[in-house]
């Protein structure tokens, strides 16, 4: 009751509430995504490019956020095209990217001049200081998203279920590729307010996992899954401000902690039903 009472009185925990919300609704649709056709370290890899982008917004004194997304869509598309054209292997590629992301971050924010900003929000999250420019910046990329999945749903749930049928049927799976690359780089920009760079593999995993237990139709598995991204979001928020500790970490702990619950009571249930 203490954190409904605040959120009525101060912006800042209605913010992050919204926060929370807007990031369920991306981590739900594209996790599925994300899990379905295995690319969870791909969209790593994309996530720790966005500190080069974070590093360059504050060498050229501009918005980081806006430089994260510059760069993860640069990073995104340049995987798929290299994948896509040289046959690399993604582990390789991943690696590179990750590492060379994270290392033009440090350059730029070394040769950033006076005292080196503070990008602990960004690395680990800070949904409690989330504003007013973050949310419109994360509505207008959810919304984007959003919609782009809905309108292509059939398109996407060919592709996942069956790549080279999908091509078969006349859809353009290049096309369906790159996009989802650059949906993965709006999606890992909507969330790094809210945990961060680090832990933003957690929400795009956890949730679409835990809902894959009990279901295995995708539209279902979508609902199911931005369910638990907001209701991981809102109790991770709360146990945050209750007991004063890091938001990013307290929404991926429960995330992790709900996962291994999960699969508990889902083995005991297969083994009281194999008995």
């Amino acid at each position: 009751m203490t954190l409904l009472s605040s959120i009525l009185q101060y912006q800042f925990l209605q913010n992050a509430v919204l926060a929370g919300l807007l990031a369920s609704m991306v981590c739900g649709l594209m996790g599925v995504i994300i899990t379905e056709k295995k690319m969870v370290m791909m969209s790593g890899g994309i996530a720790h490019t966005a500190y080069g982008g974070i590093g360059l917004g504050y060498f050229l004194g501009f918005e980081p956020i806006l430089g994260a997304f510059f760069v993860c869509a640069l990073a995104a598309l340049g995987m798929g095209f290299m994948h896509r054209k040289t046959q690399s292997n993604p582990d390789v590629l991943i690696g590179l990217f990750w590492s060379v992301g994270m290392a033009l971050g440090i350059l730029f924010i070394a040769f950033t001049p006076g005292y080196p900003p503070d990008i602990t929000s960004y690395l680990f999250g800070n949904i409690l200081a989330v504003g007013q420019s973050d949310i419109l910046l994360m509505g207008t990329l959810t919304a984007i998203v959003t919609l782009t999945v809905a309108a292509l749903f059939n398109q996407w749930k060919s592709y996942l279920f069956d790549e080279e049928f999908t091509s078969i049927r006349g859809i353009n799976v290049v096309f369906l590729e790159y996009l989802l690359m650059v949906l993965i780089a709006m999606s890992v920009v909507s969330l790094i307010r809210v945990v961060g760079i680090i832990l933003v593999l957690a929400l795009f995993t956890a949730p679409p996992v835990i809902a894959r237990m009990f279901t295995a139709d995708l539209k279902k598995l979508m609902q199911v899954a931005v369910l638990l991204g907001a209701g991981f979001c809102f109790f991770g928020l709360w146990i945050s401000y209750e007991l004063n500790l890091a938001s990013g970490a307290s929404i991926v702990l429960l995330a992790g902690i709900s996962y291994l619950l999960a699969s508990a009571v889902c083995a005991l249930f297969r083994k009281k039903t194999a008995s």
